[in-house]
């Protein structure tokens, strides 16, 4: 046996350990049915939160047309009322504070005029439209990926009505959010949620 084979049959040992080394370290498939998985098992172990409703004018209508709440005093000026919650409202929706009456207070002419309320249900938020994952640098993390995705609230258990009022221009329903995941010991987790 000559120098050049000894010396080719090394190389190949050197080459076939490294190709067997970087095997074993490969990452498993991160698919965009997985990565929403991930996501969405993240937010069910958050707890759950109460939705946070913009009111306008058209709200307010609607509000009052579903009986939510009820007028109770128009002031001189006939821009300004009180609305005090029904009980069907208690049990749908909160104010800020601890008043169950909406002090309607527009100045004249605006029309961007608003209030809050707060479900009393609490939900998940939700991970939808998830793209593909992509290999990313995450700091702190040797193997990252991340994915974009479209949060909603999930609006089990709350009432039409309330729906309703959530779905006006006012309210913004959803929000764009990247998830980076990060390879813990063979398996992808969530790492963070921006």
């Amino acid at each position: 046996m000559g120098m050049k084979t000894v010396c080719a049959a090394g190389a190949l040992a050197v080459l076939g350990s490294g190709l067997w080394m970087s095997g074993c370290n490969s990452a498993p498939e991160l698919t965009k049915t997985n990565a929403q998985t991930l996501i969405q098992s993240d937010y069910d172990k958050r707890p759950a939160e109460p939705a946070t409703i913009a009111v306008d004018d058209a709200g307010l209508k609607q509000g009052l047309n579903a009986k939510l709440w009820k007028l109770v005093k128009v002031y001189p000026n006939n821009r300004w009322a009180d609305y005090s919650l029904t009980d069907d409202g208690k049990k749908a929706v909160m104010l800020a504070g601890s008043s169950d009456v909406i002090q309607w207070r527009p100045d004249e002419g605006q029309r961007d005029f608003h209030f809050f309320v707060t479900t009393v249900a609490a939900n998940h938020l939700k991970a939808k439209d998830v793209d593909d994952p992509q290999d990313d640098v995450v700091a702190n993390v040797q193997t990252a990926k991340s994915a974009r995705f479209t949060e909603v609230y999930d609006w089990t258990g709350i009432p039409d009505s309330v729906q309703n009022i959530a779905h006006n221009a006012i309210n913004r329903l959803s929000a764009k959010r990247q998830a980076d995941f990060a390879l813990v010991n063979g398996a992808w987790t969530v790492h963070s949620v921006n």
